[in-house]
């Protein structure tokens, strides 16, 4: 199926009967992330209306870092923590993964880490590094563990061999807490009441969900 994320009426069909959503778009460099990263989140959510699917959201490590360079340069890491949001408000079962630096794993480097609180802010890949299929990897077998349910986590790869069951990883990990917007262990450094009326709007929009659900 093809389907606009900035166009709703384009994902009806492409939503009908689904079982699980793997969100792994993002903008470019110089592309606008609050019309991407969280506006297809969003958009996708609104769809699916009372619909019951499992969620596996990709967004980066360093996505709580609001100070840094880059967020302050194009903000993206505050419009993918507010799809982050999203998914949590809307009540679906979900697993984000927030990966780091795609392919610049060396060699003999896939021994995959679970990491959480998002504590990596270099901005460089000194904050974790993983290949995109152990990306890929994650967010599919998330769907089909109940170990990886309502599970943020940082993802990126030590030296070692690839583990043969993402499982126990899964399962070491801190749940969210029920009915919060941030992550296990996310600093406190962006207050709802602080955001712009929009992102709260659509935070209770997602939430009348749980109760058409």
């Amino acid at each position: 199926m093809v389907g606009d994320l900035n166009r709703p009426d384009t994902l009806q069909a492409a939503v009908a009967g689904i079982d699980a959503v793997i969100f792994t778009h993002g903008a470019s460099g110089d592309g606008d992330p609050e019309t991407v990263d969280y506006a297809g989140v969003r958009n996708i959510l609104a769809v699916l209306g009372p619909h019951q699917a499992r969620i596996a959201l990709m967004t980066a490590i360093g996505v709580t870092d609001r100070l840094g360079a880059y967020n302050r340069a194009t903000r993206a890491h505050d419009w993918k923590r507010r799809s982050e949001r999203l998914v949590r408000a809307s009540g679906l079962p979900y697993t984000i993964v927030r990966p780091g630096w795609f392919d610049y794993n060396s060699a003999g480097q896939h021994r995959l880490v679970l990491l959480q609180g998002d504590t990596r802010h270099e901005g460089t890949p000194a904050d974790g590094v993983v290949a995109r299929q152990q990306i890929a990897e994650a967010l599919v077998r998330s769907l089909s563990s109940p170990a990886a349910l309502r599970k943020t986590f940082e993802l990126v790869a030590e030296a070692g061999a690839a583990p043969d069951t993402l499982a126990p990883l899964f399962a070491a990990l801190d749940a969210d807490p029920v009915d919060t917007l941030d992550g296990v262990r996310d600093q406190s450094n962006m207050p709802l009441a602080a955001e712009p009326q929009h992102v709260r709007d659509d935070l209770e929009a997602v939430r009348s969900r749980v109760g058409a659900a």
